[in-house]
């Protein structure tokens, strides 16, 4: 089927659904009647028919029903009363029927009333209160499941296939741009969006078209969802938020049938906005693997379809957010559909600080409070994140009993946010603090010692709750964006100084260097597969990177002959680095002790004291 064409498959889902409902009722149906005949006859038992002679002879039998096929017995009760309605505990019985000419005259001669019931029923009354009936019931019950489950989702009774979009106008979403720092490039993107819904008269007498869609790409936490809400703030137009797992139902064409449902209600509505957050829940490429989502497809080509058969020039402007953008469809990605992508990526130095300006509107601050301090301290850290550390700060501020906040709230805040808040309730032997200090210590020299590492921040040996006994927190002096091989190699040297210091002092290695050693391998590994470091490989690509703006991991695109020769470059890089840090430490040992055993002494330095100590010999 070409791209972006599907047949209305809605009337063939209906059937589908009309005939599963009445399977279901038939089998329920059947297995009710069958119950119900069961139980019937459960409190008769069958007898033989001489059984049925003797008890006759010996007066034990109070009324006979004579049918067709089969007599049935009714014994005397207790009180040997030969009413019928009398005999209310009395045991029945049936046997078959045999050409007996006596039959009457026995019955008549002991005494029994018999009788042969007249069948007054109708074939059609019959039929609609063993058939009919059961199944209207079922589907009365059935409607009330669905009404209910309909609710639950948003829709009416039986509203499979409606859209649940939540609807916001401006005064309900309450953003403007004002509200969204740090993230100039895609607000001038979509800025142009917002004046053509605004201005559209001045656009189409040039003979420019209102772009169909627009794609918010990355990590998450930046402010995608945002950034749409503000669009809409801005645009005073209809907003209509939806996220991609929305559309994805167990029933097949569900999801296609919410689309429709979706757009139609926006072409009413235009000029309007449409977001669908996460939409690789329902954009994935269509590989036709084994695991592929026939819903999930059916859906997609639904949106491909309505993306293509709506007017842009009404003023529908489709908003998509995903942090996965190399998984969508090739056809969901091409003009005409998703025509601008807006790349939403973590923000620089100056982004970082218009983020917290924004987060501490509301926030009372002490006068020491340095926000461009904070933000260098936050390298990498997204909008959420920055947003977390003014709460953490805030929060911290009221623990300790102050009405404001100062500087040393929000870097104990960004302390929390990457290391874990201090636990008060480990307590280590004295070994092992002598281990960690020196441990700590051994990264802090390292750092001084060469000269293009970041100046030493903060050095603590009190356990955090992200299980780290100590770290040494470093600051950079600026922003930076490129890395050279030299710098690499310091921070390698850096990362593995700590284990040189367990090495030097106590002749040993523990298990405290475990994240050093990765990060350092990482580190080491990326120099020789992706920044073309390695003498041995020169500028040759040996990883690439997937999933850019979630885990960003690396997947090797080289043979494993070559892999094993990149395992030795690593190994090469790694145990340069250990032997200048050995060096470094074995050179400055009586500085090693006596940060040492200060830090040992007072638990957490700064960064001024440090220098103090190693400058003071």
């Amino acid at each position: 089927m070409p791209t972006g064409q599907m047949p209305n498959n809605g009337k063939q889902n209906d059937t589908k659904t009309l005939i599963r409902f009445m399977l279901i009722a038939l089998v329920v149906t059947s297995v009710l009647n069958i119950f119900l005949a069961s139980a019937s006859t459960r409190t008769v038992t069958q007898i033989k028919y001489s059984d049925f002679t003797n008890m006759l002879e010996e007066g034990k039998v109070g009324y006979v029903e004579i049918d067709d096929d089969r007599l049935i017995i009714t014994e005397v009760d207790d009180s040997n009363s030969t009413e019928v309605n009398l005999y209310k505990g009395a045991k029945r019985y049936y046997t078959g029927r045999i050409d007996d000419p006596s039959l009457k005259e026995n019955l008549d001669k002991m005494g029994v009333e018999y009788d042969t019931p007249v069948d007054t029923s109708s074939p059609i009354l019959e039929f609609i209160t063993t058939w009919i009936l059961p199944i209207l019931l079922i589907y009365g019950v059935f409607s009330l499941f669905m009404r209910s489950y309909s609710k639950k989702m948003g829709g009416g009774p039986m509203a499979f296939g409606k859209n649940n979009a939540k609807i916001f106008a401006q005064k309900e979403t309450g953003v403007t741009f004002a509200d969204v720092a740090g993230q100039e490039e895609a607000k001038e993107s979509l800025t142009e969006i917002v004046d053509f819904l605004h201005n559209s008269d001045k656009y189409i007498k040039v003979g420019a078209k209102l772009p169909k869609g627009a794609l918010l790409v990355g990590p998450p936490g930046t402010g995608k969802t945002l950034l749409a809400k503000a669009v809409a703030g801005e645009a005073n137009v209809p907003f209509y938020s939806l996220s991609g797992s929305d559309f994805v139902e167990m029933f097949v064409g569900v999801g296609a049938s919410r689309v429709r449902d979706l757009f139609k209600q926006a072409v009413e509505n235009a000029p309007c906005i449409v977001f669908i957050d996460e939409i690789d829940a329902i954009g994935k490429s269509r590989d036709n693997q084994v695991g592929s989502n026939d819903e999930r497809e059916q859906t997609l080509n639904q949106l491909l379809s309505e993306m293509d058969g709506f007017d842009a020039s009404k003023g529908v402007v489709i908003l998509g957010a995903t942090n996965r953008p190399e998984v969508l469809d090739k056809a969901l990605l091409r003009p005409g559909r998703f025509d601008r992508r807006v790349i939403v990526d973590k923000p620089d130095l100056k982004g970082r600080e218009q983020i917290l300006a924004v987060h501490i509107k509301d926030v009372k601050l002490d006068t020491d409070v340095d926000l461009h301090h904070v933000a260098l301290a936050t390298s990498g850290g997204v909008g959420a994140d920055l947003a977390n550390i003014v709460n953490e700060a805030a929060l911290r501020a009221v623990r300790l009993g102050r009405t404001t906040v100062n500087q040393s709230d929000f870097m104990e805040a960004v302390e929390v946010i990457i290391a874990g808040k201090e636990k008060k309730d480990r307590i280590m032997n004295e070994k092992e603090r002598k281990i960690v200090a020196y441990h700590e210590v051994g990264h802090a020299l390292a750092t001084a010692m060469q000269k293009h590492s970041q100046p030493v921040q903060k050095i603590t040996i009190v356990p955090r709750t992200m299980g780290s006994l100590g770290y040494t927190m470093q600051m950079p002096e600026e922003e930076r964006f490129l890395m050279t091989k030299e710098e690499l190699l310091d921070q390698i040297t850096t990362l593995v100084a700590g284990r040189a210091a367990e090495e030097v002092i106590f002749n040993t290695a523990t298990t405290g260097a475990s994240n050093d050693i990765e990060r350092a391998t990482a580190m080491a590994r990326s120099m020789v597969t992706q920044y073309g470091m390695s003498n041995r490989f020169g500028m040759m690509g040996l990883e690439s990177i997937q999933n850019k703006y979630l885990d960003g991991r690396s997947v090797a695109t080289c043979s494993e002959t070559t892999s094993t020769v990149v395992d030795e470059e690593v190994f090469k890089i790694l145990n340069a680095a250990h032997k200048r840090a050995v060096e470094f430490l074995k050179d400055n040992e009586e500085a090693l002790h006596r940060i040492a055993l200060f830090l040992l002494e007072k638990e957490t330095i700064t960064g001024e004291e440090f220098m103090e100590i190693l400058n003071n010999k």
